[in-house]
């Protein structure tokens, strides 16, 4: 049964994936495939759709650790994601995200898409970083103080 995302996420509304769990360190996103929209040349779903939704549940999986606090804690963004893909996805696929360990600015995630049969068709591992605001529009950007590299570029 889908629950709504804790956030308004224009490009998840578009691809149209589905909120089903999301509590205590853990949570799951599903998406049927729909071969007009979701597909690559292959015909199965796009390795990019299927990291979009590794994404989606290993941050909600680390959103989900703040549900108690006002609107529902900081937002966060993805600092690293490793994906590894081992089969192909189609039909119903679903990404099942999980904390592995969370400090008071970071959360170290885990996350696997599978497909109608369990199988695991891609694995990733995530690190996001806790935001109380995100540093866009206008801002004075400083050079570094010195260079970080000096001479030819070989130290």
């Amino acid at each position: 049964m889908a629950i709504p995302f804790a956030v308004h996420i224009p490009f998840i509304e578009q691809i149209g994936c589905t909120l089903e769990r999301f509590e205590n360190g853990e949570a799951e996103v599903a998406l049927d495939i729909d071969a007009a929209r979701h597909t690559n040349s292959f015909g199965v779903a796009h390795g990019g759709l299927m990291m979009t939704l590794l994404d989606v549940a290993m941050a909600h999986a680390a959103r989900s650790l703040n549900l108690n606090l006002p609107d529902g804690g900081p937002g966060l963004v993805t600092i690293e994601m490793k994906t590894t893909f081992m089969r192909p996805g189609v039909d119903r696929i679903r990404a099942v995200g999980s904390v592995m360990h969370a400090t008071a600015s970071m959360a170290f995630t885990e996350g696997k898409v599978l497909d109608a049969k369990g199988r695991v068709c891609a694995h990733a591992t995530a690190t996001f970083k806790f935001l109380r605001a995100l540093p866009v529009g206008e801002r004075d950007v400083r050079p570094a103080a010195k260079p970080l590299l000096s001479g030819n570029g070989s130290d």
